[in-house]
């Protein structure tokens, strides 16, 4: 595996070595020794999948607050998407500055997403299939979000959404949950809860 740390400290593309013959190729794609020499999260607790049925549709903006963040791998195994991850670190240098990345099924390219971070992602290609796994199990009372057009965040999305649920429409600006972000986020509470 190739891994190429993005502007956001902690958050890598990996890019998958094909070997490749007559018949296709075969790339490994995940492999815990390599992450934990890179210092990166490499516990499992579940992998997921996605499916969106129309092209435009809009997952996001996810997170997890602590003691129950997740780091995520995320990969799209079948179409394309655009994967938006947004730092939410208070003490980071990078702090609400966000990165956005093409994943698709022919690239095979992934997204490490640290935790503390939200994401979501925008379906390129109808019938778009996502796989990512996740280092912490879901944990609804600590699960939270942010608006995927919230101004502040500045995410050029480059499709009209075509679909997205309520839940992910509804989630507050950041000018109002802010001072509770940096509060459950910050470097102590993180910590406290190791």
């Amino acid at each position: 595996m190739i891994f190429t740390e993005t502007r956001l400290k902690g958050a890598f593309i990996v890019d998958a070595e094909r070997r490749g013959d007559e018949r296709g190729f075969f790339a490994r794609v995940f492999c815990q020794k390599e992450f934990g020499e890179l210092g990166l999260e490499s516990n499992v607790a579940q992998t997921n999948v996605a499916v969106s049925v129309k092209r435009g549709t809009l997952r996001g903006m996810h997170f997890q607050y602590p003691p129950a963040v997740e780091a995520k791998l995320v990969r799209c195994i079948h179409g394309a998407i655009v994967d938006v991850i947004v730092d939410l670190r208070p003490e980071s240098p990078t702090y609400l500055q966000h990165v956005a990345v093409e994943l698709g099924s022919d690239s095979q390219r992934a997204l490490y997403v640290p935790g503390c971070f939200a994401h979501g992602y925008q379906t390129l290609q109808d019938g778009s299939a996502i796989l990512y796994q996740s280092s912490a199990f879901y944990a609804p009372r600590a699960e939270s979000g942010l608006r995927y057009d919230d101004p502040r965040l500045a995410i050029h999305w480059p499709l009209p959404v075509t679909a997205i649920s309520s839940k992910d429409c509804t989630f507050d600006l950041l000018e109002s949950v802010e001072g509770e972000l940096t509060k459950r986020m910050s470097l102590l509470v993180r910590s406290q809860a190791a």
